[in-house]
């Protein structure tokens, strides 16, 4: 299981994951359990979707990667 979301990412889910759960315990309601996805997934780096999706966020890509970033000058 590979990380593959960004730290703004993770920090992001894990707010609004304890968000949704202090929602959910103050309206005594039971929807604040869905609070758990996101959290859980912000403290395991992983998120099923973004396999699927093929989607990363955790900036692993160096410059040499990016067009036009080769380092060879135009004169």
């Amino acid at each position: 299981m590979a990380q593959h979301m960004g730290q703004t990412d993770r920090t992001i889910r894990a707010v609004i994951g304890v968000v949704v759960i202090l929602i959910g315990i103050a309206g005594n309601s039971w929807w604040g359990a869905i609070g758990l996805v996101p959290l859980l997934t912000s403290l395991t780096g992983f998120c099923p979707l973004y396999t699927l999706l093929g989607i990363s966020t955790s900036g692993s890509c160096n410059t040499s990667d990016k067009p036009g970033k080769t380092g060879a000058r135009l004169t």
